[in-house]
Parts: structure tokens; sequence; C-alpha cells
């Protein structure tokens, strides 16, 4: 018999670890690309068929980026970590379903659409 100090089974994981951890087949990087949280995500070609065998995470992914999304904006949309996204944009980006535009020099950074969109993901979390 357990005390009511003991912990239960039932309590030995916390979902907000084991969801991403899923979604993500236990991987933390993305294969190719570095996606920071300014890179923009574009979709491109149509969209894959049912027999894609993409998780509903990938078609989310697709779905949004029909016009560019930042990593911040689409981690903010689908509530998942930013390194969560940066994995299955990884996975879209091997099989040529988005396009990645990474963060230029800082010479470049002086973008402010750039700027509105991180800040409007990061409004969103």
């Amino acid at each position: 018999m357990r005390g009511a100090d003991e912990p239960t089974d039932e309590h030995w994981v916390d979902p907000e670890i084991i969801r991403p951890y899923v979604v993500t087949r236990g991987r933390t990087q993305p294969a190719h690309g570095r996606f920071d949280l300014i890179s923009m995500a574009l979709a491109v070609g149509p969209p894959p068929g049912p027999d894609a065998g993409l998780d509903p995470e990938h078609l989310r992914i697709l779905q949004l980026c029909r016009e560019p999304k930042s990593v911040a904006e689409i981690a903010a949309y689908l509530d998942l970590p930013a390194g969560t996204i940066r994995v299955l944009l990884g996975d879209l980006f091997d099989r040529e379903l988005v396009s990645a535009q990474e963060p230029r020099s800082e010479v470049d950074m002086h973008d402010m659409k750039m700027y509105r969109a991180v800040l409007d993901g990061l409004r969103s979390l």
C-alpha cells in the first residue's frame, strides 16, 4: 500500500516534455539547416496527399507556411517549442516541401518586416 506522500506512476513524466519528444521521435536537431527563430519558411509546390506519410504537425506547418512564417511564429501557432519546430522543418526541407531563408548577416538585419514577424510570434506565445 502506498503512503500519501509517495508519487504515483501516473505522474512520472511531464506531458509538456513527452509531446515534443514524440512528435520529433526523440530527435533534437534538424538533419539539415539551422532554422534560427527568425528563419523564414515557405511551403513550396502542391500540398502533399494523404499517402505522403507526414504527421499532423508537418501538415499543419505546411498549411501555415503558404505564406512565409518565422520559426517563432510557427512555434506560437502550434504551441510547440522552437526546437521541435526546427526538427519538423528539417524533415519538410529534406522532402523539398518547404524552402527556408536563413537570417542574413547583421548588415541586412534592418528589415522591419522580419522584426515584426518575430515580435508577433513571440507575443503569441
